[in-house]
């Protein structure tokens, strides 16, 4: 049983069309498919607190790397009845653009981040253009200054940020990728962010093609499974089939705010 039972929410924020042969390492080239990605942060509200995981990106991204914002973050956290100014802790799964910026929204707010994922974002690494171009470089450098102004609690590893909620690095996707393990109604639920971008990721065993190491990656769908407590309480961090599988949050929030604490559809 969960420590705690908290409402889970997956909050689509962004959209973009894509062929399947792009999310697949070992994709078919001739294999032009539709298989879009939705793009999600989530919050997780219960015991008194408000934890938001990962902030997306804004209007400005968007239009850089040409992707279409459907409801901007800030407008789905107040239809799912959040306040900005009452969240006290975000956790950043990893530093990519599309789950770290918005830096303007959560000014009163702790970040929690893997040591990893900070030496990745802001090292070596980020010398390689097809490294680096998945990060944006204003994002990493408001998480330095959030760190000069102790407003950023590392963790290496798994550790707890509140009863039933827990954070587990994963790694593969980028050195630091961490997921967020939840106590809710009907088990632990796992947001599993990137580390399996699509269900199609874990059930087949593939990776996605933006990745830091390969087998920390693939490995990483067992540790899923071990988290959770059931493969159907795992949600990847951007199929479409989450907003088909999991009800609404309420009668006009259909497809784009979602209660994971609830069961899917089968």
């Amino acid at each position: 049983m969960s420590e705690s039972n908290y409402e889970v929410y997956a909050i689509k924020y962004a959209e973009h069309p894509r062929s399947a042969s792009e999310n697949f390492i070992d994709g078919d080239p001739h294999d032009n498919s539709p298989m879009p990605l939705d793009y999600y942060v989530w919050a997780i509200v219960g015991g008194g607190r408000t934890i938001i995981v990962d902030t997306g990106f804004g209007a400005e991204a968007a239009a850089r790397r040409g992707r279409t914002i459907t409801h901007p973050v800030a407008e789905g956290l107040a239809a799912a009845g959040i306040r900005q100014q009452d969240v006290r802790d975000v956790i950043i799964t990893h530093m990519h653009y599309d789950h770290a910026g918005n830096g303007e929204l959560f000014e009163n707010a702790r970040y929690h981040l893997q040591d990893d994922e900070m030496q990745y974002a802001s090292g070596r690494c980020m010398c390689h253009p097809e490294i680096n171009k998945a990060f944006d470089a204003d994002d990493v450098a408001r998480m330095v200054h959030r760190v000069f102004a102790g407003r950023v609690q590392f963790h290496d590893g798994s550790d707890e940020i509140a009863p039933g909620v827990t954070v587990h690095r994963i790694g593969g996707h980028t050195k630091g990728m961490q997921v967020v393990r939840v106590g809710t109604a009907r088990g632990w639920v796992v947001l599993a962010s990137d580390a399996s971008h699509l269900y199609a990721h874990m059930e087949q065993g593939r990776a996605f093609p933006v990745l830091y190491n390969l087998a920390e990656l693939l490995d990483g769908y067992a540790t899923l499974r071990k988290l959770a407590s059931s493969p159907d309480h795992i949600v990847p961090g951007h199929d479409p089939l989450v907003a088909e599988r999991y009800p609404a949050a309420s009668d006009a929030t259909g497809g784009w705010i979602l209660r994971l604490d609830a069961a899917p559809a089968s």
